[in-house]
C-alpha cells in the first residue's frame, strides 16, 4: 500500500507514508476515490510503524490486523508530530489530528457520563401559544453531600483497582482459525474485581453506601418555545442521573412535552379541532353562533343547507409553528342534533313538514313516470303504442 520493500526501515516508511498521504490528502485532491485511498494510506503506516503489528502482518497477512478497531489501530500514531513541521494549509484543514478524527470518527477520552432522564410536562394551550416559564418537579439521584459523590467514608478515598489499572475494562485476546488463517479476537468486558468502577472502596461512605449519590427532589424553570410541538423532548444538560465512577459529568434531563387536554379544542399540529351542535332547523336555514379561540370569542357564519359532519374553516386561529412566522387554523366539525323530545307545537310543525315533503316526493315521481306528449294540451296523455 506503501510501496515500500518488506525490508523497510522506519524512516523509509514514514517518508513513503508523507509522500503520499500528500497526494491524496481529501482537502487538496479532488478525485471521488482520494478519501479512500488516504484512508487506505493512513491504515498502512498505522500497522507498519507499530512494530507488534508488523510483525502479526508480516506473519498472517491481513488476516493478522483485521480484529483491530480504528482506535486500537491508530493509538500510537500522533499524526500532528508527522506533519507538524509542514506549513501546508489546503482549504483551512492541516494534516493534524483534525483530519483524522473527521475521517475516522476518532475521539479523544472523555469523562464518564451518567444515565440520561425523560420526564413529562403537561401545559395548558395558552402557553403553546405564548410560551414562557413552566415550573417543574422531579426526583433524581444526585451527588452524595457526605462523600462528594466518592462513595467512600469522609476522611478515606477510593484506590485505584489493580487489576484493570482503574479503566474499569478488561481485555481478554484470543485467536481463531479462519479461511485467511488466524485472526485476532479481542473482548472487552466490565472488570469483575471493581464491577467497572475503575476504582475500590474500601471504607464505604455512611450516607449513602458507597453509591456517590442519593435521591432527592429536584425544582427547576422550563422554558417553552413558542409553538412547542406535542412530544417535543426539550434538553437541558447535567440534570440527569450522577455518573457510575467518581469523577464523571452527569447525564441530561430531557424533558417530553405535552399539550393539556382542553373541552374547547383537540389539537391536530398547529391546527385546532372542535364540534359545533346545531338543530335541524339551523343546518336547513343557515345560522351564526360564537365560538371560543386562544385569543377570544368570535362569530361564525354558519351557511343554509349546511350538511352533517361539514368542516368549516378560520383562518389563523391556530396554535403559531414551532420555529416559523405561520400559525395554523380553526376547523369547526358541525354536528347535527336531534331533538329527542319534541312539544305538542313542534310535533305538529314536524308532521305538517313531513307531509310536505312527502307530497313533493309523490308529485316529483310521478312527473318523472308518467311522459307527456309534446304538443298535447296541458293534462292530455297518450300511452305509448
Amino acid at each position: 500500500m506503501l510501496g515500500v520493500t518488506r525490508d523497510a526501515t522506519e524512516k523509509q516508511i514514514k517518508d513513503a507514508f508523507r509522500a503520499l498521504a500528500l497526494k491524496y490528502h481529501p482537502d487538496r485532491n479532488k478525485e471521488p476515490s482520494a478519501e479512500e485511498r488516504f484512508k487506505e494510506i493512513a491504515a498502512a503506516y498505522a500497522v507498519l510503524s507499530d512494530p507488534q503489528k508488523r510483525k502479526q502482518y508480516d506473519t498472517h497477512g491481513f488476516a493478522g490486523v483485521a480484529g483491530f478497531s480504528d482506535e486500537e489501530l491508530f493509538r500510537h500514531v500522533d499524526f500532528g508530530d508527522l506533519f507538524g513541521g509542514l506549513n501546508f494549509d489546503f482549504g483551512g484543514v492541516g494534516f493534524g489530528g483534525g483530519l483524522f478524527d473527521r475521517l475516522f470518527g476518532r475521539q479523544r477520552a472523555r469523562p464518564a457520563r451518567g444515565a440520561n432522564i425523560e420526564v413529562e410536562l403537561t401545559v395548558p394551550l395558552e402557553r403553546v401559544a405564548e410560551g414562557g416559564e413552566e415550573k417543574l418537579r422531579y426526583a433524581r439521584a444526585a451527588s452524595c453531600p457526605t462523600c462528594k459523590g466518592s462513595g467512600a467514608k469522609p476522611g478515606t478515598a477510593p484506590r485505584r483497582c489493580d487489576a484493570c489499572q482503574g479503566t474499569g475494562r478488561r481485555t481478554r485476546q484470543s485467536s481463531r482459525r479462519e479461511r485467511e488463517g488466524e485472526v485476532l479476537v479481542r473482548s472487552v468486558s466490565p472488570c469483575d474485581a471493581c464491577h467497572g468502577r475503575g476504582e475500590i472502596i474500601e471504607q464505604l461512605c455512611p450516607e449513602c453506601h458507597g453509591s456517590g449519590h442519593t435521591e432527592r427532589e429536584e425544582s427547576l424553570t422550563v422554558n417553552v418555545p413558542v409553538g412547542v410541538e406535542e412530544g417535543m423532548a426539550l434538553r437541558i444538560p447535567g440534570h440527569g442521573m450522577p455518573p457510575e465512577t467518581h469523577g464523571g459529568v452527569p447525564g441530561d434531563l430531557y424533558v417530553v412535552v405535552h399539550s393539556a387536554p382542553d373541552a374547547r379544542f383537540e389539537r391536530a399540529g398547529a391546527d385546532l379541532w372542535r364540534d359545533e351542535a346545531i338543530s335541524v332547523a339551523e343546518a336547513v336555514l343557515g345560522t351564526r353562533r360564537t365560538v371560543p379561540t386562544l385569543e377570544g370569542r368570535i362569530e361564525l357564519s354558519i351557511p343554509a343547507a349546511t350538511q352533517p359532519d361539514s368542516v368549516l374553516r378560520v383562518g389563523g386561529k391556530g396554535l403559531p409553528q414551532f420555529g416559523g412566522k405561520a400559525r395554523g387554523d380553526l376547523y369547526v366539525r358541525v354536528r347535527l342534533k336531534v331533538p329527542e323530545r319534541l312539544s305538542a307545537k313542534q310535533r305538529e310543525l314536524y308532521e305538517q313538514l313531513l307531509a310536505l315533503d312527502a307530497a313533493g316526493r309523490g308529485w316529483q315521481a310521478q312527473s318523472a313516470a308518467v311522459p307527456t306528449i309534446k304538443g298535447s294540451k296541458r293534462g292530455r296523455t297518450q300511452q305509448p303504442t
